[in-house]
């Protein structure tokens, strides 16, 4: 699925809106993030890290958990940002939670540089485990 380019240009400034207010004091990732749902709103959220690592919560997990703390379940695409000229996927863990509400989103990442990285998330995260449990 393409995304209009006016809902990319709605995505990209959601997700570098929420970088500015990162809270990533330890590692200065201001990620930010965020996620189209399958009605065209769009939610974002940024990294909050914690001074104990295992609490710090990624920007893709916060605009997820956001939009399905409003009701939204199904996700088609998310877009992160981060500052700086080099393009991250979304680590393990938000693959995993972009999984159980988007198996088949679209997932953009981009920075300030020209790069950007564009992949399924069933490229991604091959083989995933998802909520279709018996």
């Amino acid at each position: 699925m393409a995304l209009k380019p006016d809902v990319m240009e709605r995505l990209i400034k959601a997700a570098r809106e929420a970088s500015k207010r990162s809270h990533c004091p330890h590692t200065k990732f201001a990620a930010g993030a965020a996620v189209l749902t399958d009605d065209g709103q769009i939610f974002a959220g940024c990294r909050i890290e914690n001074a104990a690592a295992g609490l710090t919560m990624c920007a893709c997990r916060n605009a997820i958990f956001r939009a399905v703390s409003e009701g939204h379940t199904e996700i088609e695409a998310v877009l992160v940002y981060i500052p700086g000229r080099v393009v991250k996927a979304p680590c393990g863990s938000c693959r995993q939670v972009i999984n159980e509400f988007g198996p088949t989103a679209e997932v953009y990442s981009i920075c300030d540089g020209p790069e950007v990285l564009h992949r399924r998330l069933s490229d991604l995260l091959p083989e995933a485990f998802g909520p279709e449990l018996p």
